[in-house]
């Protein structure tokens, strides 16, 4: 990099931190007048003198500021504390929306001041680290074959934004962003401002709190708002920028990547504890993913439309196209066609009209000859093609590569069923369905009372048998017919969608090979897996085992033998190109064994499976369910595929994208094509270091087993307070607000997988955020300091190690980070408010001091290791930004607890308070906003 590019950049930097300081003023300064606008003097005098008390609190505590604070705030009238909170709670939603804008600025920036410099964690970085390698084209076209990447959105409650906010929130985005236009006028500007201040003030008197819980199709049509903004037009962007860059550093290829990076979703097929997730609301799903495909490719053909006047009068078109438009006028009713183009001298346009008729019959209920509609995505293609060839026969090479190939991309990408849907559902569920249907066929009394080889045993025997299990004329319960329903929608989408809409069946608390054997038995029912009379198997949906906790992830590798050395179970596999799909609990397991027990139990799982399913000639693809918090294995999507063990990538990666992560990823178009970007690059990055590994360091070996003793310490020392402390439950349940987070109606899904108060049925993901909202944030980092403390042990070789191991150790190095991350989030000050909740004094004091001492302990091993000075010095950006925002949240704490006293007050007298509980929720979305990944 040149000296004059690193003045520039430098030069460049307090330009753009000045403009993100001026983003925030600006549209701060709009709040403040609506505020008075809406509220009064009084309202804008009171939050002032709460934001600048709460600032001073934070510069210098005292216990006289602290009381004067509290007095102010318990002193505050119910109508006066309601609008506080609002204004504090949309203070975030602006200062996030300045956020995004900044970090497109920011790339903007870089692009403009570094002039043909390349960016690092750039998609060019990465094929120009293959180049300056010395890769060769052919081991570069083999990477690209072979890296594959799957984001799969699920509606997990997390996101406590509603849609209509969103959209505010978009339209507000473009304004802001078109402040830094250099040609605006001094009018324009002030219209500009005129607009935001009607964009703020319509936010005020916008509901953030939803009257009802979404439905799951809510929640379908909420995933699908991302397809139709932003990941349509932005996946082929990132496909093309790798291709250029394929281009200019192995010229002459002809590069045509394969469909490596895609999007999943779970929504509308996860029926995990969901029972509002039914065969139709599944087949409803699959519905409304094919009419929005059809939709996007309708609206980019009459723009294509627009664009392709060439005339016959002065150009040559291919005999191939003129053929197929005849052939289209043949089979199509000309009279009836609603887009049809009338000039005979322009066929691009005549053909895009009849291709416009052929999806508009491909969505229709009328049935249609099979010449009439699209029957598949091939079709669409092949007809996409025949104008690509055609263009380029008159050297229209520019608009082929632009326009055309773009479409052939997004119909590569997203086919007629949008994004290939997961089914889930709880492996009881099978168990019990299989149990009543082999009792009603008299071959078994009670198949769950049955050990594990026994049921193996008889499972693939009935595999291996031809005939059915399950009669029409027999009566099932309401659940086992239900199961067996989830199988016949499969089966009828995959005929009426494609192979590709539905293939994997995930299994959670997958505890034995039977759990994946009884999935595959219910698939043969209704010819979802089919072994011919020549022994030849064919299967279309995969068992995904989804190992959870920690004993299901060191029962892993066993199982996946155990299925392997099945005849029949390995030929399924065979089926789907000798490739495995499983899944790995990131929030099951880190609930179960905390962070540190958590992160190393998955690291060695990964390891082990891979090692078991190479023995078989088996190539795995291991989908990560990891959560958008830090107790949830939450972290920037890069950095989750490079913290994974390279060699186990080889057969693809599938990760979650859950809650908050949508919006905060894929609301704006810059955003959503930079963390795609940097996806991809981490994904040829990983797969480069598993073709050519580095040299092993010497002190490898000790890494790992130095990790391995911290995960055991960490593991007693986590489960000493969760599981083995009587009290524990009882100081969770009362210092965070738990069941008033199940009241926000954030989520189709119930909070606990049974109507039930024991600690295993609560779900990961309310124990996460109920943990984030009273700021401990304790699923992310305890245990950690106790476990490195007791590992040195004062020996000065082991602490000497650690620092080494952070140095040298990826895996170490961002688990610490990650820990640094959640300390620095955490504030045991404004816990300690929390804890003023707990009835019993020996039970708040007693819970509470082992917390703290063990944030005390983590923070200085953390600081003793890295050699900081304080926690996050290794990232000042992210350090900055949460001291800055703390000052802001800080009030919504201390109101929280406040409110949260009076109504648990209320109604232990069985009384209750609608607009309390309404101030509480307020209160959940607004620290949500300002703590950002919390779900």
């Amino acid at each position: 990099m040149s000296e004059q590019v690193v003045s520039q950049q430098a030069a460049s930097r307090p330009q753009t931190s000045n403009l993100l300081r001026r983003d925030v003023r600006f549209l701060g300064n709009i709040l403040g007048e609506v505020l008075i606008h809406q509220g009064g003097q009084e309202l804008f005098n009171e939050v002032e003198k709460i934001r600048e008390m709460s600032k001073a609190l934070r510069a210098e505590f005292t216990t006289e500021r602290y009381e004067a604070f509290k007095h102010v705030i318990e002193s505050l009238s119910p109508e006066i504390r309601h609008q506080v909170i609002r204004a504090f709670a949309i203070y975030f939603q602006l200062v996030n929306i300045a956020e995004q804008n900044h970090r497109i600025r920011r790339k903007r920036d870089y692009e403009r001041s570094a002039g043909e410099a390349v960016q690092p964690g750039s998609i060019e970085s990465a094929v120009q680290d293959l180049k300056e390698n010395n890769i060769p084209v052919e081991d570069v076209q083999t990477i690209m074959s072979e890296i594959s990447l799957e984001l799969v959105m699920t509606a997990h409650p997390t996101e406590a934004t509603r849609r209509a906010v969103l959209d505010i929130h978009k339209r507000m985005a473009n304004d802001v962003m078109e402040l830094d236009n250099p040609t605006l006028t001094f009018r324009e500007r002030e219209k500009l401002r005129e607009k935001l201040l009607n964009e703020v003030l319509t936010l005020w008197q916008t509901d953030e709190l939803r009257s009802r819980k979404p439905t799951v199709i809510d929640e379908v049509r909420n995933g699908l708002f991302y397809f139709d903004e932003t990941l349509f037009d932005v996946l082929p962007e990132v496909y093309e920028e790798l291709e250029r860059c394929l281009d200019k550093y192995y010229p002459g290829e002809h590069w045509h990547v394969p469909a490596y990076l895609r999007f999943g979703s779970w929504i509308g097929g996860d029926r995990d504890g969901n029972p509002s997730v039914t065969s139709d609301v599944t087949w409803e799903t699959l519905t409304l993913h094919r009419k929005l495909a059809v939709k996007k490719y309708r609206e980019a053909f009459r723009e294509l439309m627009q664009l392709l006047s060439f005339s016959t009068t002065i150009v040559d078109v291919s005999d191939e196209l003129l053929k197929s438009i005849e052939k289209d006028k043949q089979v199509l009713d000309t009279s009836k066609c609603k887009e049809l183009w009338r000039n005979e001298k322009e066929p691009y346009r005549i053909k895009i009209g009849f291709m416009l008729e052929k999806l508009a019959n491909t969505l229709s209920d009328e049935k249609k000859g099979q010449l009439q509609r699209y029957n598949n995505p091939e079709e669409l293609k092949q007809d996409l093609l025949v104008i690509d060839r055609s263009l380029r026969q008159h050297f229209a090479d520019y608009v082929a590569d632009t326009q055309i190939r773009k479409l052939i991309r997004q119909v590569e990408l997203f086919g007629f069923h949008m994004s290939a849907l997961d089914i889930r559902q709880h492996s009881k569920e099978h168990e019990n369905a299989m149990t009543e249907i082999l009792s009603q066929m008299h071959i078994v009394d009670d198949y769950s009372a049955m050990d594990e080889e026994a049921k193996i045993e008889l499972l693939n025997k009935l595999l291996n048998d031809p005939r059915p299990l399950t009669a029409s004329h027999l009566e099932y319960s309401d659940s086992t017919r239900e199961c067996l329903d989830v199988y016949r929608t499969v089966y009828r989408a995959q005929q009426e969608f494609g192979e590709h809409c539905i293939s994997s069946y995930l299994i959670s608390m997958t505890q034995g090979a039977s759990d994946l054997l009884e999935v595959m038995v219910f698939a043969k029912e209704v010819g979802l897996f089919h072994k011919d009379a020549n022994g030849n198997v064919s299967c279309t949906l995969q068992s995904v085992p989804l190992f959870e906790t920690i004993d299901d992830l060191h029962a892993a590798p066993d199982i996946m033998k155990r299925l392997f050395e099945l005849p029949i179970y390995r030929a399924a596999v065979t089926a789907r190109q000798d490739l495995q799909e499983i899944m790995l609990g990131y929030s099951d397991s880190n609930k179960d064994g905390g962070v540190v027990t958590a992160n190393w139990e998955l690291r060695v799982a990964l390891k082990e499976i891979t090692k078991a399913a190479k023995a078989y000639n088996v190539k795995l693809k291991f989908f990560h369910g990891r959560g958008g918090a830090l107790g949830r294995g939450g972290m920037p999507l890069n950095r989750s595929i490079l913290a994974q063990p390279p060699h186990t990538i080889g057969g693809g990666i599938k990760i979650t994208e859950q809650g908050e992560v949508l919006s905060s990823r894929y609301a704006m178009q810059g955003i959503a094509y930079r963390s795609l970007e940097q996806a991809t690059w981490a994904l040829i990055t990983a797969a480069k270091q598993a073709k050519f590994p580095e040299a092993r360091l010497g002190n490898f070996d000790r890494f790992e087993e130095m990790a391995k003793s911290i995960s055991e310490l960490a593991q007693v020392k986590y489960q000493d307070l969760i599981f083995r402390d009587p009290d524990f439950l009882t100081f969770f349940k009362e210092s965070t607000p738990l069941n008033e987070i199940g009241e926000l109606n954030i989520g189709s899904r119930p909070s606990k997988r049974k109507n039930s108060d024991r600690f295993e049925d609560l779900r990961a993901i309310p124990w996460v955020f109920a943990w984030t909202q009273s700021r401990y944030l304790l699923p992310a980092w305890y245990a950690a300091g106790t476990a490195m403390v007791q590992y040195a042990a004062g020996s000065e070789e082991k602490l000497s190690l650690l620092k080494q191991a952070y140095n040298e150790f990826p895996f170490f190095r961002s688990l610490i980070d990650n820990l640094q991350m959640a300390l620095a989030k955490a504030d045991l000050h404004i816990a300690e408010g929390y804890a003023g909740m707990i009835q019993e004094d020996s039970v708040r004091s007693r819970i509470f001091s082992l917390i703290e001492q063990e944030y005390e302990l983590t923070s200085q091993i953390i600081l003793q290791i890295t050699g900081q000075d304080e926690i996050l010095d290794n990232v000042p950006v992210i350090q900055e930004s949460i001291k800055l925002r703390n000052p802001y949240v800080d009030p919504l704490s201390y109101l929280q607890v406040q409110l949260l006293k009076e109504l648990r007050a209320l109604r232990s007298a069985e009384e209750d308070d609608a607009e309390l509980l309404r101030e509480v929720l307020l209160t959940i979305n607004g620290i949500a906003a300002g703590l950002r990944n919390t779900g």
